[in-house]
């Protein structure tokens, strides 16, 4: 049977998902790991931890279906984004991993933009530099540790090292090297006069190519140890966010998708690098020469619907939950939840940020908090919404992922939110999909991403359709949840 791999390494577990060229899953393998915290504002991870770990999801995978192993045409990867990992001639990590969640770099941003002024630094990035992004995390290090900085032979993504690990050959691919702050976006290519200017040697960085590329094929090394055959096609694979747009088929100019997770973004395809001027978007690299993808970016998103079942409710489960908030009219009378229980990415950029629940009264109970959590959510993703349509994208629909998907709730917000029809995908697993689409592609089985897209993604038949009543009420209650902010900005 033939099939192919797409290795999604997370930021709390490692998948391997093998799918046959109809984009169903037929053997997987997941291995958890943890987030180290040295100090309350920083986080790490130690690579041989991660690299072990993928070792074991790929020896689950072929576990459960060994005679997958003759069948595997080709290995893609979809990785945590931002993440500096540091090498030295030996190849062998020099201290963990800083990831994107690490926020240690506020002071270093500072000084980066007094050596690159933030609006020139912009035009070429064409995003705002954000603490975890690997470029800030360098200069920590560099002016922190620099007996580490010294023994720096090559920098890179984490996904970078475990495919490193797999076909022995450094590299990286456009749409991870994107979110490092070290890329020049409109040329795809390392922003290298910035870097000088930082004081960056241009030998520190891996040679880039797209997420479809061949990176090389797997060792006799990694197949003694995995159990995966020598010799086998690898590709450079991608960040996840792009590969999950992959596994979603948005591959065209206006192709959109609202992901709710732990935290939760808005995404686009695009055909040209359209930014953000104020810099309140992300916009990267997507997984082909001619692809950019635009994203908001919040930071509060499952996550608050979770502190409220565990922390205030003390409720059993989700289900129960938007069970009895499914009663509540749309706009839950008046009760808006402001989410920036994490600070907060687009618009703000404030890591300051708070929640708020504002407008309650004695008529309002439990059902009404869950709703307007959840529409509170989705609020926020309405403002990247906005962002988006006066930048020029518009769309005619949305894919909804992540676990938000699975709840008709949240669905039915969304589409009244963005008045515009919900669809969702038949796979479970879009970024592994994705990973895997860039190997079947890169291998020649399918031509192009557009001929991988029409074989491997197939979206459910149900749709969900705006209620034109919901959609005037959070039009109106939209534009008193986006005063919340700025009404309570210096308190915070």
């Amino acid at each position: 049977m033939e099939c192919f791999v797409g290795i999604d390494l997370g930021t709390s577990s490692v998948r391997a998902v093998a799918v046959d060229p109809l984009g169903r899953t037929i053997a997987e393998g997941q291995c958890e790991y943890d987030i180290m915290k040295p100090e309350l504002n920083q986080a790490e991870q130690d690579m041989e931890q991660l690299w072990q770990a993928t070792i074991r999801a790929i020896r689950k995978m072929l576990g459960t279906a060994p005679e997958i192993r003759e069948g595997i045409r080709g290995i893609g990867y979809s990785g945590q984004m931002h993440g500096l990992v540091m090498v030295d001639a030996d190849g062998k990590p020099i201290r963990n991993a800083i990831i994107w969640a690490d926020q240690r770099t506020g002071e270093t941003i500072r000084k980066i933009y007094e050596v690159v002024p933030e609006e020139q630094f912009g035009q070429v990035f064409c995003n705002r530099l954000s603490a975890g992004f690997l470029l800030p995390s360098l200069m920590w290090v560099k002016e922190n540790e620099p007996q580490n900085y010294e023994k720096i032979y090559k920098v890179m993504l984490p996904k970078d090292y475990i495919r490193y690990r797999m076909c022995g050959e450094w590299g990286t691919d456009a749409s991870d090297a994107s979110s490092t702050g070290m890329w020049d976006m409109k040329h795809r290519t390392w922003a290298y006069e910035i870097l000088e200017k930082l004081g960056i040697s241009a030998d520190l960085l891996v040679e880039s190519h797209e997420a479809y590329e061949q990176a090389g094929v797997i060792t006799e090394e990694c197949a003694g140890q995995t159990g995966l055959k020598k010799g086998t096609f690898v590709a450079f694979g991608g960040g996840d966010s792009l590969m999950m747009e992959l596994g979603n088929g948005m591959i065209k100019s206006g192709r959109m998708a609202s992901t709710i997770g732990t935290a939760c973004h808005l995404t686009c395809a695009l055909d040209a690098p359209l930014y953000d001027p104020s810099l309140r978007t992300n916009t990267w690299c997507h997984g082909g020469e001619t692809l950019w993808s635009i994203m908001g970016a919040h930071l509060s998103g499952g996550v608050a619907l979770k502190w409220l079942k565990n922390n205030i409710l003390e409720y059993g489960s989700f289900d129960d939950m938007t069970a009895i908030a499914e009663k509540i009219p749309a706009g839950s009378e008046g009760l808006l939840f402001l989410p920036y229980l994490n600070g907060e990415r687009t618009p703000h950029n404030d890591p300051d940020a708070k929640a708020v629940y504002l407008g309650m009264t004695l008529k309002h109970t439990k059902a009404h908090l869950i709703r307007s959590t959840m529409e509170g959510i989705v609020y926020s993703m309405k403002e990247s919404y906005a962002i988006f349509q006066s930048l020029g994208i518009t769309a005619d629909r949305v894919i909804a992922a992540g676990g938000g998907a699975k709840s008709p709730l949240f669905r039915q917000i969304q589409a009244d939110m963005y008045n515009c029809p919900i669809y969702t995908n038949q796979g479970k697993e879009q970024a592994s999909i994705g990973a895997a689409m860039t190997a079947a592609v890169g291998s020649g089985y399918f031509r192009d991403y557009e001929e991988a897209c029409e074989s491997m993604v197939k979206l459910n038949e149900e749709v969900t359709e705006p209620i034109l009543e919901n959609v005037k009420k959070y039009e109106e209650e939209f534009l008193r949840f986006k005063e919340i902010y700025h009404a309570n900005k210096r308190l915070f």
